[in-house]
């Protein structure tokens, strides 16, 4: 196996693909004679029959057929990195890490993100989900390229655009409550009952209080998915986005609680990154797309 030659291999891989050593030539642009010098020259390397030329045309020996789905991987593989290592020399990024945080409406950031990269398949989508302060900490913490969540905006460190506004509702299920719902429930009267909320992500966590109810039992869930699937069931009550709970308060499923002394909350979710740091050619497209497509 020593000395193999990619030249070779592509040679042979268009005579099995083509059928003919004629027609690999036209094909790879090479005199009818070297391609077939080329394969012999393989076939001796390898110390195989890899085509059976007794007929008309030419067809590939078990072993050959064998042999060409392993090659076939080979030369895609070494492709994959021409394209790899033209992309590095570019400065185009092979990876952009984005983080969702857990306020985010994801039918429409995701969207966005599809249309995007589907005209970018040379550079990989890496997806994580964050909670809380989590999605922040880690873009401060060069962690991620872009993160979708709340942000400070008057954070100098950050830059952002904004995607869509979302009403965080307080929610229970049909029953949950032993009195009347109106819009004069107050905190102390909910203090008794669970309260779900979402956990932070964060390895420094936020101080932040984000609709807690002071003394009040609470269980905590790492999504807004799961916090709603407790809410259904009456094991808590909580705040949740109204994109996501929708159906559910049309139908009765779940009731709002919303009144003056608990009265929701409104949340800008922006697409955010650092300022102070530069970005390559794929983020600075994206923040394009986001900006022409995306914002408010």
């Amino acid at each position: 196996m020593d000395g193999l030659k990619l030249h070779d291999l592509r040679c042979f891989d268009a005579v099995a693909t083509q059928g003919s050593f004629q027609a690999a030539a036209g094909v790879l642009h090479r005199t009818h004679p070297s391609v077939f010098a080329a394969v012999a020259r393989l076939e001796q390397q390898l110390g195989l029959t890899l085509f059976d030329r007794g007929g008309y045309r030419v067809s590939l020996t078990e072993e050959g057929r064998l042999f060409h789905g392993r090659a076939q991987l080979a030369l895609r593989d070494f492709e994959h990195l021409q394209d790899y290592a033209g992309q590095l020399a570019s400065g185009e990024e092979t990876v952009l890490r984005i983080v969702v945080g857990d306020v985010c409406p994801r039918p429409k950031v995701l969207g966005l993100l599809s249309r995007f990269f589907a005209e970018r398949p040379r550079t990989r989508l890496h997806l994580d989900y964050e909670a809380v302060s989590g999605p922040v900490e880690r873009l401060m913490d060069g962690e991620a390229d872009l993160v979708f969540h709340r942000a400070n905006p008057s954070d100098p460190h950050l830059e952002r655009i904004d995607i869509n506004e979302v009403a965080f509702v307080p929610v229970v299920a049909p029953g949950f409550l032993p009195f009347d719902l109106g819009p004069d429930i107050t905190p102390e009267a909910m203090r008794p009952f669970t309260q779900c909320v979402i956990r932070d992500t964060a390895r420094k966590p936020s101080p932040e209080n984000f609709f807690i109810i002071d003394g009040a039992h609470s269980c905590s869930v790492p999504d807004h998915m799961m916090k709603k699937e407790l809410v259904l069931h009456g094991l808590a009550w909580g705040h949740l986005p109204q994109w996501l709970i929708a159906d559910e308060l049309r139908d009765g499923r779940l009731v709002s609680i919303a009144g003056r002394h608990i009265p929701g909350r409104m949340e800008t979710v922006a697409a955010v990154r650092r300022r102070d740091k530069p970005h390559g050619p794929v983020a600075e497209a994206l923040w394009l797309h986001l900006r022409v497509e995306g914002a408010l």
